[in-house]
């Protein structure tokens, strides 16, 4: 019904052109302006075609609107669920005074762009250096003890940068160790149990404390 109602409203913008001939002598050109007029008046399917071509593309372009409302909808939502995310962390950071806290939306985009878990940054930082308050002193900058202390980085930033990649699985030089792995797997390469036989277990319990994996999800914030 509401179609056929926009149907009628487009079709109300096409008039069908009327050819007058009382002011031309019998026999004699109505030139060629009316004679293309009178086609136009003699061949009404051109006039359907050009009708549903008009009502064609204003469908397409009012789809296309509500293509483009919902892809900003999630967008925006995607935003307040990282910025969520973010939050978590940096509140886990702020509530025991450890110097990462700031970086917490820096782990969030890290971890999205090497797919994993998004608490699993932080939590390493906390287990091994409680925050950066006791960060690597043979090292600048790695909270993480990322190759045993013996790497520096120029920023908590970077730091954040390599350790992500590297779990991810997306450094050639270390991916046989961290790709295609689950945060369980991840975890038991990073520090293995034979060196810290509960190291894996410590880390997630912390990742449960930060936030749940999925209590943070696009529909609870657009709700």
């Amino acid at each position: 019904m509401q179609n056929k109602k926009i149907i009628r409203f487009v079709e109300s913008f096409i008039l069908l052109p009327i050819v007058t001939m009382s002011g031309a002598p019998v026999g004699q050109s109505i030139g060629p302006l009316a004679q293309a007029t009178l086609n136009v008046v003699s061949t009404p399917q051109t006039v359907l075609s050009q009708k549903l071509n008009i009502v064609d593309n204003f469908f397409a372009f009012y789809n296309g609107e509500d293509e483009l409302a919902e892809a900003e909808a999630e967008a925006k939502a995607l935003k307040a669920q990282k910025a969520k995310k973010a939050k978590s962390i940096d509140a886990y950071f702020e509530a025991y005074d450890m110097p990462l806290a700031g970086t917490g939306m820096k782990m969030v985009e890290e971890a999205e762009k090497n797919d994993i878990d998004w608490r699993l940054l932080p939590a390493i930082a906390v287990r091994e250096s409680t925050g950066g308050k006791h960060a690597c002193k043979r090292a600048t900058y790695n909270s993480f003890g990322w190759g045993s202390c013996k790497i520096n980085f120029k920023s908590n930033e970077a730091a954040i940068e390599t350790v992500a990649r590297n779990l991810g699985g997306n450094n050639p030089n270390t991916d046989h160790h961290y790709a295609g792995k689950t945060t369980l797997q991840i975890l038991q390469k990073y520090n293995p149990p034979s060196i810290v036989k509960h190291y894996a277990q410590q880390v997630m319990a912390i990742m449960d404390v930060i936030g749940k994996v999925d209590e943070i999800t696009t529909s609870s914030v657009t709700a």
